[in-house]
Order: C-alpha cells, then sequence, then structure tokens
C-alpha cells in the first residue's frame, strides 16, 4: 500500500516509514544549504520524538494553542472548493473575555464568488468526530509536550487570533520580527 492510498482511508502511517520520508527529505534540505525545517503535526507520540532526536538535532518546539471552542468551530467551517480544490473557512470566530482569557476574533476566509456555490465540507467534520480527534490528540500528544518541555526547547504560544495576528507576535516572540521578508519565513 503506498502513501497516499493509507492517507485516503484515513489510516496512519507507520512511525518508520514517516522517519524514512523525514530523513531522506532533511539529507536533501542539507545538500541545498538549508539551515532549518519546521514539521506540522510531527511527532504525536513520545516513542516518534525520541527517534526524531535520533535522526536530526531540535533546537525549538513551538506548540500553537488555540481555545478549545475556536478550534472546534474553525474545524466544523472548514470548506472546499468542489472544482478548484481551495480551502475555506465559513466560521466566525468571535469570543468575549472573560476573567481568565482575552477576547479573540478570527474573520472567515471566505471563497472567491466563483467557488462559493460549490464548497463541500468533509465527511468526517461532525462535531462529534471532532472531539473524539481532541480525546485523541490530548491523550498521546500531551505527553510530547512534556518531553520537550523537559528539554527545555518547548516554547508555548497562545494564538491570539486570525493569521496577521498571530503572525506578527510569534515573530516578535522568537526575535524575527524586524526580518525584511515576514511573509518568507512562513513558507
Amino acid at each position: 500500500m503506498n502513501l497516499s492510498e493509507i492517507v485516503n482511508q484515513g489510516k496512519l502511517v507507520s512511525d518508520h516509514f514517516i522517519i524514512e520520508l523525514l530523513s531522506k527529505r532533511l539529507e536533501v534540505g542539507e545538500s541545498k544549504g538549508e539551515l532549518g525545517f519546521i514539521l506540522d503535526g510531527f511527532p504525536r507520540t513520545i516513542r516518534q520524538a525520541e527517534i526524531l532526536e535520533g535522526v536530526t538535532n531540535i533546537d525549538l518546539v513551538i506548540n500553537l494553542k488555540l481555545r478549545e471552542e475556536a478550534l472546534l468551530a474553525k474545524c466544523l467551517g472548514r470548506r472546499t472548493c468542489s472544482q478548484c480544490g481551495g480551502n475555506y473557512n465559513v466560521a466566525c470566530i468571535d469570543i468575549k473575555a472573560d476573567n481568565e482569557k482575552p477576547a479573540m476574533y478570527m474573520p472567515p476566509l471566505l471563497p472567491p464568488s466563483h467557488c462559493a456555490s460549490k464548497l463541500v465540507t468533509r465527511t468526517d467534520d461532525t462535531e462529534e468526530v471532532i472531539k473524539e480527534r481532541l480525546r485523541v490528540y490530548n491523550e498521546k500528544s500531551r505527553p510530547v509536550e512534556e518531553f520537550y518541555r523537559k528539554r527545555g526547547k518547548l516554547l508555548e504560544f497562545d494564538l491570539p487570533g486570525g493569521i496577521p495576528e498571530s503572525w506578527t507576535k510569534l515573530l516578535q516572540l522568537l526575535n524575527l520580527d524586524d526580518h525584511e521578508d515576514k511573509r518568507s519565513a512562513a513558507a
């Protein structure tokens, strides 16, 4: 079974396969003079984190944290254009401040007019499925946070809102806010 078949069936890719792909990609990057890399959603387990440490040196792990109510709304608002494949989000997150947390506003990422009537929702983007994903995340991935926290490599970053607010504040936190082309660091 190839990678696309595994993913399309909603199955998990083996740790060995992921590390093999990652190792090859890191070798290519190093040969091209790349100085670093960003992994999104990996490692997800302690075992993956331990294997990863044997493959490369991890300087920093940034945990982008989003309030669960906002995350749930964003997942339920995901849409894809059935014609062009564009990704959009119809959720408008407007959470009022309370004693513990500041207000949060994330506008929807609406499609252009020619895609609006062609939007589809993933079949697994239901509240029940998303809550189960969050439960599994908390069970499997929270220990990974502690793994890197103990090594002094974890930076927790509470997302303050949408991309414009969050990106600027993250760059400031990383002392990269004076970077001439701030967009290039996001690629």
